[in-house]
């Protein structure tokens, strides 16, 4: 199976198939931290990253803002005191995208410190 983080997100235009339910299923072991969760009758991923202190935090947020401009796919990201939570979804397509699939794992990499494309 591909790994996601190594993938590229592609240009997604309304109407885009959302990602299936089984593409889903295979890829979770490689974002098993992400939980789906549905806001605002929208399915996305989301995620809570925790660090010792608001400057970390920042500094984090200012790596997926840069990730997410790269990729030209962005995400939700909310900065608090020792926490960061990112939800990927795809706004054209009110849903899950393979792109945010891809963007999930790309954000655990720059958590963990591994170098994405």
């Amino acid at each position: 199976m591909e790994k996601l983080r190594d993938l590229r997100c592609e240009a997604c235009r309304k109407g885009a198939p959302r990602a299936t339910p089984e593409e889903i299923a295979g890829f979770r072991p490689q974002i098993p931290a992400w939980q789906v969760k549905t806001v605002q009758e929208i399915e996305g991923l989301s995620r809570t990253f925790d660090f010792a202190n608001f400057a970390e935090a920042l500094a984090f947020t200012q790596e997926v803002g840069e990730l997410a401009e790269a990729e030209g796919h962005h995400p939700e990201i909310l900065t608090e005191w020792g926490k960061v939570t990112v939800r990927w979804y795809t706004r054209k397509i009110r849903g899950l995208h393979r792109n945010d699939l891809i963007m999930a794992a790309k954000t655990d990499a720059l958590f963990k410190g591994v170098p994405v494309q």
